[in-house]
């Protein structure tokens, strides 16, 4: 599916259309993945980067990767 997003000539003048696409494919991706709306693997597959590059983009956006709560952390690891 596609989706046509009307963006104003002038900021198109700053950066390359297939920036700007790239650029917002990996900002959607990294809100849905934030919303807990998709898996990592799909949000990377959204914004057409493997999983390590999809990882790097979250860390840089201070989105966690890891939803784990401590007590939950401690639990697992008395198991093991």
């Amino acid at each position: 599916m596609q989706i046509a997003v009307e963006v104003p000539s002038d900021f198109m003048a700053l950066r390359e259309k297939q920036t700007v696409e790239q650029e917002m494919r990996l900002s959607y991706a990294l809100q849905l993945f934030k919303n807990a709306e998709i898996t990592l693997s799909k949000a990377a597959q959204l914004a057409g980067y493997n999983h390590y590059e999809f990882i790097d983009a979250c860390k840089k956006e201070r989105i966690p990767v890891i939803n784990i709560s401590k007590e939950e952390l401690l639990n697992e690891l008395k198991d093991l």
